[in-house]
């Protein structure tokens, strides 16, 4: 039986999981957290194969809480399931230590799917994302969001959240001239003028 921890700060997403695998023999739903602190805690039991995360945690940007896991808990697969668009993101999630990404709108038989690759080892992403990610061999990087790095794609996603600079650089721990920094890397490396056009850009489907 593999073992599902949801972390996602929206209940009824995470009680429709749940109603989703009641039944089912081989993917047990053990239980739902919506704080960092809960996941952590929780993590601590040892009792999870398979984290289902949000991108867009509660209290925290899903990407430093994948990296947290990783970090304490590296034997644990943690599989994104996120609104966020698939093509900006899924790359970065897996160079953090994601096994893959997820769109929350995905069928209960894709969800199963999923967990069952990435908890067998495998990497899950849409076979049009596989096609563009970094760890394809011969894969040639045409795609605009390939020249962000993994902590530019994190502030990015915090902008396009609505944090301030003060709050991004308390929930990354770096000083806050150098969020501003990297709000000046997105800007110039995505091609745009301004923070209306980079957040339009960081929500793009």
């Amino acid at each position: 039986m593999i073992r599902v921890l949801i972390a996602n700060h929206q209940p009824i997403v995470s009680y429709g999981i749940r109603m989703l695998f009641e039944s089912s023999s081989d993917i047990k739903i053990v239980n739902t957290v919506n704080t960092k602190k809960q996941l952590m805690d929780y993590l601590k039991k040892g009792s999870i194969d398979v984290v289902l995360l949000s991108l867009d945690f509660a209290d925290s940007n899903g990407i430093t809480v994948l990296r947290n896991i990783k970090k304490e808990f590296n034997a644990i697969r943690v599989l994104i399931f996120s609104y966020q668009p698939e093509n900006i993101y899924a790359a970065s999630c897996i160079r953090a230590g994601a096994s893959g990404y997820l769109p929350k709108a995905a069928a209960t038989a894709t969800i199963k799917r999923a967990i069952l690759k990435v908890y067998n080892g495998g990497i899950y992403v849409s076979s049009a994302m596989a096609r563009k990610l970094t760890f394809e061999k011969n894969q040639e990087k045409t795609d605009l969001y390939n020249k962000l790095s993994t902590r530019e794609i994190e502030v990015l996603n915090l902008i396009c959240s609505g944090k301030k600079n003060s709050e991004m650089a308390i929930e990354l721990s770096i000083h806050p001239k150098t969020i501003s920094t990297y709000k000046a890397r997105l800007m110039k490396k995505l091609n745009v003028t301004n923070l209306i056009e980079l957040i339009d850009l960081g929500r793009q489907k």
